[in-house]
């Protein structure tokens, strides 16, 4: 399910970049570091973008809200991770409970 929310999010934020000047704005002409925000960090640079069009600039608690999405994309990145991590657990644990009942 991370992937459908990471998808939304590049596609959120190439459809912002595209249709209205706000990333051109936020980067200050830039394309870039928009483009690795699209490739690496979807929803931090949205919500770069849009604390920046609201409050006009990013400080305080604009930080904040960047920081928790720099979170929520870290988690977005480290479920696959976390997956395999878990069923390779299984999976080892599952060969041990075979091997000492031989």
């Amino acid at each position: 399910m991370s992937w459908l929310f990471a998808l939304f999010a590049r596609v959120a934020l190439l459809v912002v970049w595209l249709t209205t000047p706000l990333v051109n704005h936020a980067f200050h002409g830039g394309w870039i570091l928009p483009l690795l925000g699209i490739l690496l960090l979807p929803v931090t640079t949205l919500t770069y973008v849009l604390v920046y069009y609201l409050a006009g600039s990013v400080t305080g608690w604009g930080w904040l809200l960047v920081a928790l999405a720099v979170l929520l994309d870290l988690a977005a990145n480290s479920a696959p991770a976390r997956r395999a991590t878990a069923r390779a657990r299984s999976t080892r644990a599952g060969s041990r409970s075979q091997s000492g009942s031989i």
